[in-house]
């Protein structure tokens, strides 16, 4: 680790600093110098992370993180070194420095969009959002979002449907991913993006932290994507960020009796984008998509969506197959990975 890494380092793991701290002594001077003079700034460091400096514990507990983390290979990357992101960089208020797993592109904020809802999704909107995440990495838009049930989930899976690049940002340490159950969903996002955090290794999931999370989400590209945000989302919150930072924001609409969709209707209200599809999202940030892909001439393929769920009567209806010919067939495509079922008996297109 290069020195003004693991000063940063020290500096971020003092207790009662944060980040806009940190950044308001560095304005100051040569971070070394505040740190091996902690007294200079009491106006900025508090008496026990003064004292932590003092006694030389901060400088051991930095080493420590440091082997903790390259033994579990991940890397610590400081915001003034080369790889760190440079649109995250640019924000009002940058983390110190990043834990990441995966490969960290500097410059992919101009082409990175973040797309983050509810954790409680229905059946249509994680279609809509796999989807359009697909649509946009084919793209090389790179996806980001926040690992969490939900939209989130839909939002990376779409990236890695087809082998796009995704970046997962937790509200926890890299050793402890929230959720649980998407642990697999992290070694997969790692092999092809990263998995980075702001927060010391064995850092849980607490709620305090998801804030600082959301910023980290809105400032790590240029637009963030919101669907299906309910009224106390902690989407909004990125949303706000986003706004803060300025960033694009966008909305998928819902049905107005749907309370799901209370908070992105509301966005669309007070003049966020409307987004239909994958077209909606690159037009507003000025790039061009491809043409979508021809699709193959089976008729049950065609009578299925990728970006909105269909049960077995709709299905049948379109293609005049009965309900028993048209599992066997469902049953193949399954197999051959160009169909997901959805529970509820609803089929989409991979």
């Amino acid at each position: 680790m290069i020195e003004a890494t693991f000063d940063r380092l020290t500096l971020a793991l003092l207790p009662g600093v944060s980040s806009r701290v940190g950044r308001d002594l560095l304005a100051r001077g040569p971070l070394r110098a505040a740190l091996d003079h902690p007294d200079d700034h009491g106006d900025l460091l508090p008496v026990s992370a003064r004292e932590e400096l003092r006694s030389g514990r901060a400088r051991l507990r930095a080493e420590d993180e440091d082997r903790r983390a390259t033994a579990r290979g991940i890397r610590i990357v400081g915001a003034d070194e080369p790889e760190y992101p440079l649109w995250l960089r640019r924000t009002y208020d940058p983390p110190l420095v990043l834990w990441a797993r995966g490969v960290l592109v500097t410059g992919e904020g101009e082409r990175a969009v973040a797309i983050v809802g509810s954790r409680a999704a229905s059946a249509h909107g994680l279609a809509f959002v796999r989807a359009l995440a697909q649509d946009l990495a084919r793209a090389g838009i790179t996806i980001v979002s926040g690992l969490a049930r939900g939209i989130d989930t839909a939002a990376h899976q779409g990236a890695l449907d087809v082998r796009g690049r995704t970046i997962a940002v937790l509200g926890s340490g890299l050793d402890r991913p929230y959720p649980d159950e998407n642990r697999g969903l992290a070694r997969a996002i790692v092999q092809e993006g990263a998995v980075v955090s702001e927060f010391p290794l064995g850092t849980p999931a607490w709620r305090s932290n998801f804030p600082r999370r959301n910023r980290v989400i809105a400032g790590w590209g240029r637009a963030v994507v919101i669907a299906e945000a309910s009224e106390k989302s902690g989407a909004l919150h990125t949303a706000r960020s986003a706004l803060e930072e300025g960033r694009e924001v966008m909305a998928v609409p819902g049905h107005p009796s749907d309370p799901r969709a209370a908070g992105t209707n509301a966005l669309l209200r007070d003049g966020a984008a409307l987004v239909r599809h994958a077209a909606d999202v690159a037009d507003e940030i000025g790039l061009e998509l491809p043409p979508p892909p021809v699709a193959p001439g089976d008729d049950v393929l065609s009578a299925l969506r990728r970006d909105s769920p269909s049960s077995l009567e709709e299905i049948a209806s379109r293609c005049r197959r009965t309900v028993p010919e048209l599992l066997a067939r469902l049953t193949e495509l399954e197999l051959e990975a160009q169909v997901r079922r959805l529970p509820g008996s609803l089929f989409v297109r991979s």
